[in-house]
C-alpha cells in the first residue's frame, strides 16, 4: 500500500515538474507579463520610456526563445528553460519596480493630453489582445516618448504653454503615430 502511494506521488510530482517546464508555461508567463505591462500603460503607472524599455527586453527574450526552439527541434532544453525562467523572473521584477516607482504618465486635461492618453490606451489594447508584439510595442512607445519629450521641451520654452505652430507640429506627429499604431495592430 505504501509502495502504491509512493509510486502515485512520484507520478504526480513528475507530471507537475513536466507541466512547469512545458513550453506552454513559458508562453503563458509571457502573456501574463504582457497583460501586466498593458495594465501599467493604461493606468499610467508606466511611462512611455519605461514601457519601451520593458518591451525591448521582452522582444529580445522572445527572439531568444524562438531561436533556441528552432535550434532544438521546436523544444527548449532543460538548461534553456532554466535560463528563460531566470530572465522572466528578472523582467517580472522590473515590471513591478517600474509600476511602483512613483513615475506616472501625465497627459494633462487638454486636447494634446487627451490624444496622448487615447493613443496609450490603443497601445495597451494591442498589447493585451496580442495584436502588437513586444518589438512593435517598443517601437511605438519610442515614438510616443519622443512626442512626450517634444511637448515637455516646447512647454518649458514657452512658460508652460504651446504655441499654435507647436500644437500643429505635435498634432502632425500624433497623426503619424496614430497611423503607425493602426498599421502595427492590423
Amino acid at each position: 500500500m505504501k509502495l502504491d502511494r509512493l509510486i502515485l506521488a512520484a507520478g504526480v510530482f513528475g507530471c507537475a515538474v513536466a507541466f512547469a517546464q512545458d513550453p506552454a508555461t513559458v508562453n503563458q508567463r509571457r502573456e501574463n507579463q504582457q497583460d501586466r505591462i498593458a495594465n501599467g500603460i493604461q493606468s499610467g503607472q508606466l511611462t512611455a520610456g519605461e514601457t519601451k524599455n520593458l518591451e525591448g527586453q521582452e522582444a529580445n527574450l522572445n527572439r531568444e526563445v524562438h531561436d533556441d526552439r528552432q535550434a532544438d527541434g521546436g523544444k527548449l532544453t532543460q538548461g534553456e528553460k532554466q535560463q528563460v525562467n531566470q530572465q522572466q523572473n528578472h523582467l517580472s521584477n522590473e515590471i513591478h519596480q517600474d509600476k511602483t516607482n512613483g513615475n506616472v504618465a501625465k497627459y494633462g486635461n487638454n486636447e494634446v493630453g487627451q490624444r496622448r492618453e487615447s493613443q496609450q490606451d490603443r497601445i495597451a489594447q494591442g498589447v493585451r489582445n496580442g495584436s502588437l508584439t513586444a518589438g512593435q510595442t517598443a517601437k511605438l512607445e519610442n515614438r510616443e516618448q519622443g512626442i512626450n519629450q517634444k511637448v515637455a521641451a516646447d512647454r518649458q520654452a514657452n512658460g508652460g504653454k504651446l504655441t499654435g505652430q507647436q500644437k500643429q507640429q505635435i498634432d502632425k506627429a500624433q497623426n503619424q503615430a496614430s497611423r503607425k499604431i493602426y498599421r502595427a495592430k492590423h
